[in-house]
């Protein structure tokens, strides 16, 4: 199954905040949402980087006055794994679980952000994958030894 298939879920749990936007706007959308990441994406609408509430959190203990202000750019990691719908879920999970990541942003061809896949979504795909394929074995050696 290829990521394609798990977009709509994926586009339901996007959060998506401007670069330039303070601290503050982050904490707030962590805060109602329900999502541990924030996609933070330029002007041109790419994908910048990633701000998670342990960035929130490591970034206001050490505030003083008006730094918790900060613009996003300054604190959001740019060092992003993402995936592409064309990728399979089954290699996206390994690298989620190899990582320790509970989710990945999905981006089209032209790195804008489209969907945030979720470790348990693409874990239960996988799952549903395999009970399928378990299915179809049991069905076919039931279906041979009665011939």
């Amino acid at each position: 199954m290829f990521v394609d298939q798990m977009v709509p879920t994926a586009r339901g749990r996007l959060v998506v905040v401007s670069d330039d936007a303070p601290l503050i706007e982050a904490a707030r959308l962590l805060g109602t949402s329900n999502t541990d990441l924030v996609v933070v994406c330029g002007s041109d609408g790419r994908l910048a980087g990633v701000v998670t509430k342990t960035d929130v959190v490591r970034q206001i203990s050490c505030c003083q006055g008006s730094s918790c202000t900060v613009a996003l750019s300054t604190i959001m990691t740019t060092d992003v794994v993402f995936c592409r719908t064309t990728d399979r879920v089954s290699d996206i999970w390994t690298i989620m679980k190899e990582r320790r990541l509970e989710n990945i942003p999905v981006t089209d061809e032209a790195s804008v952000p489209i969907g945030l896949l979720n470790a348990r979504d693409a874990l239960q795909i996988l799952l549903t994958e395999v009970e399928s394929e378990e299915t179809l074995r049991r069905d076919y050696v039931v279906g041979i030894a009665y011939q």
